[in-house]
């Protein structure tokens, strides 16, 4: 059995490569080898110390949780649709004068969608959808150098 601090790692590191598409609880001890009652506890330990978000979800019939991550890894795709990298005034765009990121329409639009999920994840009337590509995660990713998206 292993230690409960490396199968909270295992199991965080799981979790945050799902993104926001999320895992059921008992998908995850499934992968990780775990018993359903190492699982809870883990998953609750996660949920504690607030890394992962849990929402209780009807499943064929039955009761469980979904897994989200609170933090995703940070990617250049974080940004690649920032208005500010293609704006024609980004030379002139300055906090002090008038033309500014404080009064910038696009800049203020992008900024308040960047915690939802892209249009690629949500799902769509004729079923589930296929996600992006998910970022790998390795041993030695930090959780703490991600952006949150909560």
């Amino acid at each position: 059995m292993p230690k409960r601090n490396d199968l909270e790692q295992k199991a965080l590191h799981y979790v945050v490569g799902t993104g926001y598409q999320g895992v059921l609880q008992s998908d995850l001890w499934r992968e990780l080898g775990a018993s359903s009652r190492e699982g809870s506890r883990v998953s609750i330990k996660l949920e504690e110390k607030g890394l992962i978000r849990r929402e209780k979800e009807l499943q064929e019939g039955r009761w469980t949780y979904r897994l989200y991550p609170k933090r995703l890894p940070a990617s250049i795709e974080t940004i690649v649709d920032c208005p500010c990298l293609l704006c024609p005034d980004n030379a002139r765009c300055d906090p002090t004068t008038a033309l500014s990121p404080k009064s910038c329409p696009k800049l203020t639009d992008w900024i308040l969608n960047l915690g939802k999920p892209p249009a690629s994840v949500i799902a769509n009337p004729e079923g589930p959808s296929v996600p992006a590509p998910e970022p790998s995660i390795t041993e030695d990713d930090s959780v703490a150098g991600s952006l949150d998206t909560s």
